[in-house]
């Protein structure tokens, strides 16, 4: 895979994903949309299927990785550097083109997040559509969570790699989908399953700079865990996977 094709791939393939993840949860969060108030199975859903769309069009030009814990797993267990800046740079162009797309498609949502005149409701907090917030924040706990939710993701990543049939079946997308949402469902309460340094950096920045009424903080002071956990996580599978395969 040349690099043009890597970069391309990563950054239509994680585009998608984001626009899906960030879509899903502006459709349950936000006032005046169909969806709101649908709930987490929405939503960990939604973003398995960000996963799946993604995942699938970006694989003929890059493979489809996304995600920088499993681009950093993989180059841990086979010892192939030279390339992985081509992914990452990639996924974070994607994850904050995603980002936009979503916020266009709910535009008119995001401009009504100003309660009416003599209205008790109060301005809807947005960062959460874009990027994750813990509901207990505990710097120690929150690492931990995202380090170990990333194992579980990248860790069957790398393995499915063994599994001859999967590849030639051409369904590794939809089993790695299916594992994000139990992902979600399983261990997404503590900090929103971040998983992905690409998934949370590139939104929260986004979020920074979009004219959204009332949004609310980006909440830097909190945006290095998902990005470090992830990381320890994909880099700690790529080890255990290279030890145990």
């Amino acid at each position: 895979m040349s690099n043009g094709d890597i970069f391309v791939g990563e950054v239509i393939g994680t585009a998608i994903l984001i626009l899906f993840g960030a879509g899903v949860c502006a459709a349950v969060s936000l006032r005046h949309s169909k969806a709101r108030a649908s709930g987490w199975v929405v939503i960990a859903f939604g973003w398995g299927f960000g996963v799946l769309a993604g995942a699938y069009t970006a694989a003929p030009l890059s493979g489809g990785h996304l995600n920088p814990a499993v681009t950093l797993g993989i180059a841990v267990d086979t010892g192939k550097w030279d390339k992985v800046w081509v992914y990452v740079l990639g996924q974070m162009v994607g994850a904050m083109l995603g980002a936009v797309l979503a916020y266009l498609v709910y535009l008119a949502q995001f401009q009504a997040n100003v309660p009416k005149v003599g209205s008790a409701d109060e301005p809807i907090p947005t960062l959460g559509i874009f990027s994750t917030i813990p509901e207990i924040r505990n710097p120690v706990a929150n690492i931990v969570t995202e380090t170990i939710a990333t194992i579980a993701l990248v860790l069957p990543v790398l393995a499915f790699g063994l599994t001859k049939g999967l590849g030639e079946s051409g369904t590794q997308a939809l089993i790695v989908s299916l594992l994000v949402v139990g992902i979600g469902l399983s261990l997404g309460g503590p900090t929103g399953y971040a998983i992905n340094p690409a998934r949370d950096l590139g939104p929260r920045i986004v979020h920074t700079f979009l004219p959204i009424p009332n949004k609310g903080t980006s909440d830097w002071g909190y945006a290095w865990i998902p990005v470090v956990g992830p990381l320890l996580g994909g880099a700690l599978a790529g080890l255990i996977y290279n030890a145990a395969f």
